[in-house]
């Protein structure tokens, strides 16, 4: 089951290891390589959206070193607001109804790309209800 820090609003992020559950909803997973040991069937996933991963370079600068992270999460949202696919990948994701889960392999569960990607579109989000909002 996703930890409950994860879960906020209809985004939320979930190892792929962690047993699938029907309350993940649309299960998306946005690693650019395949798991290790997770076979297409034990993944239930809905789609496998690697475009949105950050860029190979960004991943292997990154490399998991929990020093860089906050940098890291800086240059990540900078790619995925300037990228034209990470951008309409943003936007089928807000398209989504109900719960999406993000799927990732990394073990550390704080300081990933889905993280930031999860925070990235729950911030969107506020932002669409606030423009609205003042729409009125």
């Amino acid at each position: 089951m996703a930890k409950e820090s994860n879960q906020s609003g209809r985004f939320q992020v979930k190892r792929i290891y962690e047993r699938y559950d029907a309350s993940d909803g649309t299960r998306i997973l946005v690693d650019r390589l395949w798991p290790r040991g997770v076979s297409k069937a034990e993944a239930h996933i809905d789609r496998w959206m690697k475009e949105i991963a950050p860029s190979p370079e960004l991943r292997q600068w990154f490399g998991h070193r929990r020093e860089r992270f906050a940098e890291f999460a800086r240059k990540y949202e900078w790619e995925l607001a300037a990228d034209e696919t990470k951008r309409a990948l943003v936007g089928e994701l807000r398209s989504l109804s109900g719960t999406v889960t993000l799927l990732y392999a990394a073990n550390d569960e704080r300081h990933n790309h889905a993280v930031v990607l999860c925070e990235f579109l729950r911030r969107m989000g506020v932002e669409r209800t606030n423009n609205e909002e003042g729409k009125r």
